[in-house]
């Protein structure tokens, strides 16, 4: 005799898609024997084979879209019931009574598929939930070049967004364009309903500049972590050598030595000088120190990169970021200028504040801010003297870094700015 496999009660899930096959036509199947694999949003479902016997037909194929009572499998009982067959031919036509329904539902099963290959790029075949094949389509990934870890194969979130962050850095950039990793993109305002508007051109820095930001800020879990170093001793030293620097041309401002103590502290925690390989599996160490510093010009924000500053004294830093300041200022910054950084500084001790959470340049891992020092009352350990406090805000890649790494790093810099002979070790 022949059985007609359906779909059990699956609770409140309708159009559930079939990802995985678990027979053949010709396999003889035990009775509570996986047939298939359905998935919901929420879990993964096997329908199990209601009685032993050989797979006569398979109805539905991945990527199929099922409910509570869709017909999924024929089975042909197994001989053990062949004797009972003769008094029981009425309940024999039963099944073929319901198999005359099927035509009326075939073309309902054959419709899912097609459907699915208008709205969905390549996911007839593959494993993975709706929720996993939306965040997909809004990303414009083909699910076929995806390497699933899940059970069977199965695609996961994690490995979309993995996926995605293999791509190149334009891919990249441009699903940032549109909203990114599924963010819905801001609603268009007009704004003139309300008041007199007008349309200001942004700065060739800014257009450049927007996109790659974008891009770090939404592939990159960042943390920032602050601290505080005391610059008294230092910064009256620095004052010292401003002095001097003032008569033969330039400048000496505290960014030099704080390059200086970064390139230290680079050094005795590398993974903060590393980037995250495309992989993601491991760490590029790099063994040379490229410091970034953001530079204010009319334009925007400029990155040019003092090379190879572990070679390089305070006198011989102080003239650079001189030079490269006053070429971006003017506009003159080369390409190689600007190019090669592993490590970022960002310093707003200029113009204020007490702290803030700069973002992280990509393919870089950290990236270290600066504001404006302050007097403050520091206790210590018999009464409160006032000294001269450093805020400082670490950003960093948390694939790369963890807290306990961000603060020890942030610790060593503050213990090297806190005595200007520790620079000289």
């Amino acid at each position: 005799m022949t059985i007609d496999v359906k779909v059990p009660d699956i609770g409140d899930f309708d159009d559930v898609p079939v990802v995985s096959i678990l027979v053949s036509v010709g396999d003889t199947v035990a009775e509570e024997d996986p047939l298939i694999e359905l998935e919901s949003d929420k879990a993964t479902l096997e329908v199990p084979s209601p009685a032993a016997g050989k797979v006569k037909e398979i109805k539905v194929s991945e990527g199929d879209t099922v409910s509570e009572g869709s017909l999924i499998v024929i089975l042909e009982g197994d001989e053990s019931g062949a004797g009972d067959d003769a008094p029981k031919e009425a309940p024999k036509e039963e099944p073929k009574a319901e198999k005359k329904e099927e035509p009326a539902k075939q073309p309902a099963r054959a419709e899912a598929p097609a459907s699915a290959s208008v709205t969905d790029k390549g996911f007839g075949k593959v494993h993975a939930s709706p929720s996993v094949r939306a965040f997909a389509r809004n990303l414009d990934i083909d699910l076929n070049e995806v390497n699933g870890t899940g059970r069977k194969g199965r695609i996961l979130r994690e490995d979309v967004t993995k996926f995605l962050k293999s791509q190149s850095g334009p891919a990249a950039a441009g699903g940032a364009a549109s909203g990114g990793m599924g963010i819905p993109p801001i609603p268009k305002v007009d704004f003139s309903k309300f008041g007199p508007v007008e349309d200001v051109e942004m700065s060739r820095i800014k257009k450049i500049s927007g996109p790659a930001l974008h891009r770090s800020w939404l592939n990159i879990p960042a943390v920032t972590h602050n601290e505080e170093a005391d610059i008294t001793d230092l910064d009256k030293y620095r004052k010292e050598m401003d002095t001097k620097a003032k008569e033969d041309g330039y400048r000496v401002t505290l960014l030099s030595f704080v390059i200086k103590a970064s390139v230290s502290a680079l050094k005795e925690h590398w993974e903060l000088n590393s980037s995250v390989h495309p992989d993601g599996d491991k760490l590029i160490k790099k063994n040379f120190y490229n410091i970034g510093f953001a530079a204010d010009t009319p334009q925007g924000l400029v990155v040019p990169v003092i090379k190879d500053a572990d070679r390089k004294g305070i006198v011989e830093i102080s003239k650079e970021l001189g030079d490269l300041s006053a070429k971006a200022r003017a506009g003159e910054l080369k390409g190689g200028d600007m190019q090669g950084a592993t490590f970022t500084i960002s310093s707003l001790g200029g113009i204020g504040g007490t702290s803030f959470t700069p973002i992280v340049n990509a393919p870089e891992v950290a990236i270290l801010g600066l504001t404006r020092s302050k007097m403050a009352p520091v206790w210590d350990g018999e009464q409160f003297v006032p000294r001269n406090m450093l805020p400082l805000s670490l950003s960093y890649d948390h694939r790369a870094v963890d807290g306990a790494l961000a603060a020890r790093f942030c610790a060593t810099l503050k213990f090297l700015l806190g005595d200007v002979r520790r620079l000289m070790w």
